[in-house]
């Protein structure tokens, strides 16, 4: 039977008890799924060692050498088992606290000692090694590279341990040998040397050498990112074949707002408003991925797309996660369309109607609201998750822009989408830079637009890190930056003491500010208070009635307060790398100095300080976005986990593995270029894969 059939019950080494545990605990359910549980790791087991080579305790040896004497110390489960092991020449010690009555050992018989060693008093032990006599080690013990596999709890107690894995797959290895169906075409392979899928998957578990192991791995890893290119690729061209309204004009609004400007409009948003462009006037349903660093003018370039839309006759909507940032929007757009409004008036040229809907918006407030949607009036509704209720009905949906939309569900915004029965274009914006890497997936299969230009006379924010020690400097510096007019963050990672958790919290936080400063007014903000209440404290900071502002992160989006110079992070270290970027980004909004302050314990791991090292170094959010690709890895990523990818990844890294997407993306934009829907017989081997590999069940996908 094919091993992609073959139930795991029947493979060796098997049985009912521990397929059932390895479906319910990894997902495997056939042969050929288990050959797709790739080791995580290898030891190299041809080279043996002496103990006087020992110097690294992060390589497991192994050294061949005789069990000298043994005791065991203590009763119950406090006994622990210590044997002295020489090699001939130097003697180490064995340490068991577990087991220790199944450990047998004799005198007189060589041994095969296998495992990682520690340090303990400036002495090397090995602590669990495992000991085979000699006579029982078989070749393959001792020859090339050994897989380690990833266990769960569960499995290790049932015996399913990285062991028990290693053998259950080499019992697949006779079948795997006869050959397996490729699921990439001969010409791909050749044309990118990449190993056939027999030969990786051999390779991948019981490698000959270092180099085959690691083309194993790269074609291994090429597949699954050559899959989810193909199918976002695909995505692509078939969303670009929805009909979309066509917006051709660039109208007297949007003229006249770009004239009203007090300042010029930046190289990149110039650019990226002629990018959006195209797409609007194309006749072709537009998905777009905005990116811009915090401060870029993202906000300005969504209205003047909001008015090439209004100028040909369509509503729009901004949808914002927050009722903070809801606010901030209108505000903000209803000051840039001031001016213009108040042209109108005089000239008889037709104003631009902006209206805001949240949670909080009342139901008196809502009817004209609703009105005004219906018929036509309203032109721009900024809006929350309040947007999305069946009562909001549109006479004309164009243009769909939502902000930080890795906070919003992919049904949420599936209900904004079916407003229209044609789908209105969609302007998807993020201030949080992505790596290359998440944008080629998570988001591959939108058209993206970067604004990576700063607008001129913004200086550059000030970032220092300084441990908890420097208290006193720091209140003084506060103390001199309010007593210039300025404002100040202070940012909590806790909104109350937690006894586990050695952190600084708000509450004690907001009381010792108070008595530090009893001269100033303090505002305190975080994420369980009642909407209304966050909303007056923030007013009464923006507004500049009170000097301090103390917060958790709720702060972190859309808060422009342009007289705040100071960011002050407390136990910055429980903070990612974006984040912490975030935060900083809501100060350095004016024409003064800005300073961001990272205040840690003294003692830190060294990713910890990395991570304080980078904020110090650079201002750059792309930077900064690849470096916490790197030091966390994609799945911890702000976004990554609700965004999903379309498949998958059992072996390729997005943190490490971009060389090889660029491959991939590579290989399937050239199959979709010349055959978009796979419908030729030569690709109908990757269509058949792709229906395999769908794990979605709802058509989600279409909407950006």
């Amino acid at each position: 039977m094919e091993l992609a059939y073959r139930d795991i019950t029947y493979c060796k080494n098997v049985g009912a008890k521990r397929a059932d545990i390895l479906r319910q605990e990894l997902g495997v359910r056939t042969a050929l799924d288990l050959l797709h549980q790739y080791p995580y790791k290898y030891i190299d087991r041809s080279r043996f060692y002496r103990i006087s080579e020992l110097d690294d305790e992060d390589t497991y040896v192994q050294i061949i050498g005789e069990i000298v004497d043994w005791h065991t110390i203590g009763v119950g489960r406090g006994q622990r088992l210590s044997a002295q092991f020489t090699d001939g020449e130097q003697m180490i010690e064995l340490v068991w606290f577990q087991g220790v009555q199944y450990v047998k050992l004799q005198r007189g018989v060589q041994y095969l000692l296998f495992g990682k060693p520690s340090r303990f008093n400036h002495t090397y032990n090995f602590v669990h090694p495992d000991l085979t006599p000699m006579a029982k080690v078989t070749p393959d013990m001792t020859q090339g590279l050994e897989p380690y596999y990833n266990t769960t709890e569960r499995m290790k107690r049932a015996g399913l341990n990285s062991k028990a894995m290693r053998q259950i797959i080499a019992g697949l290895l006779p079948d795997l040998r006869m050959g397996v169906p490729d699921t990439i075409g001969m010409d791909v392979l050749e044309k990118y040397r990449m190993m056939g899928l027999t030969e990786a998957l051999v390779n991948v578990h019981f490698p000959k050498d270092t180099p085959s192991m690691q083309r194993a791995r790269e074609r291994l890893k090429f597949e699954e990112l050559f899959y989810i290119q193909l199918q976002l690729l695909r995505q692509m061209k078939r969303r670009e074949q929805n009909p979309g309204f066509k917006m051709p004009m660039v109208g007297s609004r949007f003229h006249a707002l770009y004239r009203s400007l007090p300042w010029p409009l930046t190289g990149a948003q110039q650019r990226v408003i002629r990018e959006i462009h195209e797409d609007l006037k194309s006749g072709r349903q537009m998905n777009r991925l905005l990116q811009g660093d915090v401060g870029s003018g993202k906000t300005l370039v969504a209205l003047l797309c909001c008015l090439l839309a209004v100028d040909n006759g369509y509503q729009t909507c901004i949808m914002a996660p927050t009722e903070i940032l809801a606010n901030q929007h209108y505000e903000t757009l209803r000051a840039f369309l001031e001016p213009l409004n108040q042209q109108s008036s005089i000239s008889h040229q037709p104003s631009v109607r902006i209206e805001l809907l949240t949670g909080s918006t009342t139901k008196k407030q809502r009817e004209p609201i609703h009105t005004g949607l219906q018929d036509g009036s309203i032109d721009i509704l900024i809006g929350t998750h309040a947007l999305l209720e069946d009562t909001v009905q549109w006479a004309n949906l164009g243009l769909v822009i939502v902000d930080e939309q890795h906070r919003f569900g992919v049904a949420q915004r599936a209900k904004l989408w079916n407003k229209n029965t044609t789908p209105p274009h969609v302007l998807v914006m993020t201030a949080t830079p992505i790596p290359r890497t998440l944008a080629m997936t998570v988001y591959g299969d939108l058209r993206v637009s970067i604004i990576d230009e700063l607008p001129p006379g913004r200086k550059p924010v000030q970032t220092f890190h300084y441990s908890i020690q420097r208290r006193t400097s720091i209140n003084q510096f506060i103390r001199q930056q309010i007593d210039a007019g300025r404002q100040v963050y202070v940012v909590y990672p806790l909104i109350q003491e937690n006894e586990k958790l050695d952190l600084q919290d708000l509450e004690n936080g907001y009381n010792t500010l108070c008595e530090t400063f009893p001269e100033y007014r303090i505002s305190m903000v975080h994420g369980k208070m009642k909407a209304k209440d966050k909303d007056l404290q923030m007013q009464r900071f923006i507004s500049g009635e009170t000097q301090l502002l103390v917060a958790t992160t709720v702060i972190e989006v859309g808060v422009n307060v342009p007289n705040a110079s100071v960011m002050i992070i407390e136990n910055a270290e429980r903070f990612g790398l974006s984040q912490l970027h975030q935060l900083r980004g809501r100060v350095g909004r004016g024409a003064d100095q800005s300073y961001c302050l990272l205040l840690t314990k003294m003692e830190l791991s060294k990713e910890t300080r990395q991570r304080m090292d980078i904020m110090v170094a650079t201002n750059d959010g792309f930077r900064i976005a690849e470096a916490d690709l790197q030091l966390r890895g994609p799945g911890d990523l702000e976004g990554t986990a609700q965004s999903g990818l379309p498949f998958d990844l059992h072996i390729a890294n997005l943190s490490t593995d971009g060389q090889i997407l660029e491959l991939a993306r590579r290989a399937a934009g050239e199959i979709i270029e010349r055959d978009p829907l796979l419908e030729s017989e030569h690709n109908r081997i990757y269509k058949r894969r792709i229906d395999m590999l769908r794990i979605e069940a709802h058509n989600w996908s279409d909407i950006s």
